[in-house]
């Protein structure tokens, strides 16, 4: 399989295309000729999406912002009656690597339903079988770490509880895509900012904001499998009060024909048990009380109902219930009389409740955790000099979980019981940015942390960047970092697997780095490339049906991110990745970690003219590793089928405010295997209308 890393030599050179979805601008507004009518795009083209521009002869990394300015900035226009409306206050991030970011007009263009969805266009990231009906243990993994090895924060709050059993562990599918704003994926030495456990780095994900008038836009979406999915956001803004609400809605039962060997196969020879329902709520109120002080509330909820999709065999017919809540209030003001000097201060409480059940053969079990989290996080930027910046501050989290353990199994009964366990952990942090003279950057960061469970340990960073010259600049960084075992992992069983807890468990350790180089090309064409690598000891898995520390992994791998302006009307792109987690200990030595493949590429092609669009992916897969529940005869060391696969998305405007979306998905009709037996359903699609009032 480590062929597959060829490809980039031959496809470089083929495409000079690039990473879509970066910082795109504000809501692009188009009129027409006579201009008396106004044509809003919805699905803006891939022209008009952006890397973060490397400029190296400033040592900047362009990005979009990650908090809202309480004011309202008014960019001019060609035609004087447009006014674009930006929002825009820059997160004070380490500079030494890159900051990549998806925006609201890249996820509705291809037609996202999930988090997961957006993230599989990132670089780095492999996501085996994504959207409602997944199973999680189908994988999220970046730079060969897995979901609960990064973080995952809602406008700089953590909402990763570090559940690991009963199917918990984070859910992309528990925030509204209407509701996002923008996702940005960190790494290197920004993961000082936000925890010692991010491993694959930090995604943040940015809700909307209300701004100007009051404004009501809303979806509809019909298709394949049963799907539907409707979408409504009402936000706007009232003197020094900003307000947004969205609600969605989504169904699908995911029941489809599947081969002969495929996992949760019934009688009919349909895959069985992937239904999925979901509702979610998330409304946000922000006052600016004076010019130096601005207050924000946000709240998310989330409610789930769906099948779980086995790897095993027989038929599974066990159920997964999730509900979810997440709060939010932060209060920002700035310190003296300039910009050089902002504090926010937030406190937030997230709940996470999973419930798995189901019958296995004639006997019945369940399993329940219910998590509940405390965060407070003070945050200070302070631009000391011209040429140093630091930003520091406190993190307290109180993490409660209630674990229920119930089967009617004679083997399993003695195992039945109620944990009640709890943690505290405080971290302080900070990052200190060095400009030394005009070409070099340099960012120091330490995380030191207070664990009630692990004791005190210290994860130190570095990272820096080099103006080789005004159109090159060369990084690196280096991180370290430790992720403790869940509370579930130590003190609760698991009646689905069978899974055994062990209080002995250590916690993972290790390192992540990375080096690469920015290339401005041309005035259209941008490059990144970035050589990264990890090593992670004691890493946590199950052996003999218990949980242990497996062992070490090490992993290395490149990311190639290109970006190609043709015309002003096209735009291509291309993503590369190709990673290598390899096993270094126990019987599984030497093997690829399982469910990571070794080449993923995604490329593709958009169009935009006079509010029509038309945009085409195309996804190369190498085949994962299929490391558990293989059928009789499979072999640890057998890796799934590699897979081409190509979608269609495009938008008819109908009137000036109402348009028609159209996705196909899987255009070649290839049943291929997503991982370990799990199947594709080949080609379908979704239609639907979108408007704005």
């Amino acid at each position: 399989m480590k062929k597959d890393f060829l490809l980039l030599k031959v496809a470089l050179p083929s495409l000079l295309i690039a990473f879509p979805g970066f910082a795109a601008e504000s809501e692009i507004k188009q009129r027409n000729t006579d201009k008396s009518t106004e044509v809003i795009s919805d699905i803006p083209s891939l022209s008009e999406i952006e890397l973060p521009a490397t400029n190296a002869e400033l040592l900047t990394q362009q990005s979009a912002p990650s908090e809202v300015n309480p004011e309202t900035e008014q960019t001019p226009s060609d035609d004087p009656d447009i006014s674009i409306e930006a929002i825009g206050e820059k997160d004070n991030l380490p500079q030494s690597t890159p900051t990549y970011v998806i925006d609201k007009e890249e996820i509705q263009k291809q037609g996202a339903t999930s988090l997961a969805d957006i993230l599989k266009r990132m670089p780095g990231f492999a996501i085996n079988d994504v959207g409602h009906g997944a199973d999680t243990h189908t994988g999220t993994y970046y730079r060969g770490a897995s979901i609960n090895q990064s973080v995952f924060l809602i406008n700089g709050r953590p909402i990763n509880n570090n559940v690991n059993i009963y199917h918990g562990g984070t859910d992309l599918n528990s925030i509204p895509v209407e509701a996002i704003e923008r996702v940005e994926l960190y790494s290197g030495t920004a993961s000082a900012l936000y925890g010692s456990s991010a491993f694959g780095g930090v995604v943040n994900i940015i809700t909307k904001e209300g701004c100007g008038k009051p404004k009501l836009s809303g979806s509809a979406e019909f298709g394949s499998l049963s799907l539907n999915n409707q979408q409504v956001t009402y936000g706007g803004s009232s003197n020094n009060v900003k307000y947004n609400f969205s609600f969605e809605r989504f169904f699908t039962d995911n029941r489809y024909r599947v081969p002969v060997g495929a996992a949760n196969r019934d009688e009919q020879g349909f895959l069985s048990n992937a239904d999925t329902a979901t509702s979610t709520y998330y409304g946000s109120i922000g006052v600016d009380l004076d010019q130096k002080n601005s207050l924000n509330l946000d709240v998310t909820k989330l409610s789930s109902r769906r099948g779980l999709i086995y790897f095993g065999f027989p038929l599974q017919r066990d159920r997964l219930d999730h509900d979810g809540l997440n709060v939010g209030l932060s209060w920002k003001t700035r310190l003296g009389n300039g910009e050089s000097s902002n504090l926010t201060t937030s406190i937030g409480y997230n709940q996470d409740y999973f419930s798995t059940y189901g019958p296995t053969g004639a006997f019945y079990r369940t399993g329940a955790l219910d998590t509940q989290q405390l965060t407070a996080r003070v945050d200070h930027e302070w631009k000391v000099t011209s040429n140093n910046k630091l930003r520091w501050g406190l993190d307290l989290k109180n993490t409660d979980l209630t674990g229920d353990v119930l089967s009617t199994n004679p083997s399993s009964i003695a195992k039945n019981e109620t944990e009640d366990r709890s943690l505290l952990n405080t971290a302080l942090f900070a990052v200190n940015t060095w400009n030394i003279g005009e070409n070099f950057l340099i960012d120091l960061g330490l995380r030191q942390s207070f664990d009630s469970q692990f004791g005190n340990y210290l994860n130190p960073s570095v990272g820096l960047r080099y103006a080789v010259t005004p159109i090159v600049a060369v990084r690196g960084s280096w991180a370290g970092g430790q992720r403790n075992p869940g509370l579930d992992q130590l003190y609760v069983y698991d009646t689905v697997h069978g899974w055994e807890p062990n209080p002995d468990l250590r916690p993972e350790t290790g390192s992540t780095w990375s080096a690469g180089v920015d290339v401005n090309f041309s005035e259209n064409l941008i490059g990144q490339f970035t050589y990264f690598g990890s090593s992670i000891g004691d890493r946590l898995g199950v052996i003999d049906g218990k949980w242990a520390n497996i062992g070490l992994v090490d992993t290395n791998g490149l990311e190639a991110a290109l970006q190609l302006k043709i015309a002003a009307s096209w735009s291509t792109f291309l993503n590369y990745t190709y990673t290598d987690s390899q096993i270094k200990t126990g019987s599984e030595k030497g093997l690829q970690l399982g469910l990571i493949p070794y080449s993923l590429l995604q490329t593709g092609v958009g169009y935009q003219n006079s509010g029509w669009q038309a945009n085409l992916y195309v996804t190369y897969n190498s085949g994962a590793r299929r490391a558990f529940f293989t059928n009789p005869g499979d072999k640890t060391t057998d890796f799934a089928p590699s897979f081409v696969n190509l979608d269609l998305s495009g938008r008819i405007p109908l009137t000036s405010n109402l348009g028609l979306t159209v996705y196909l998905e899987n255009l070649l009709g290839e049943q291929y295997e997503r991982v370990n037996r799990i199947y594709s359903p080949g080609f379908t699609f979704r239609v639907g209308l979108s408007a704005n009032f």
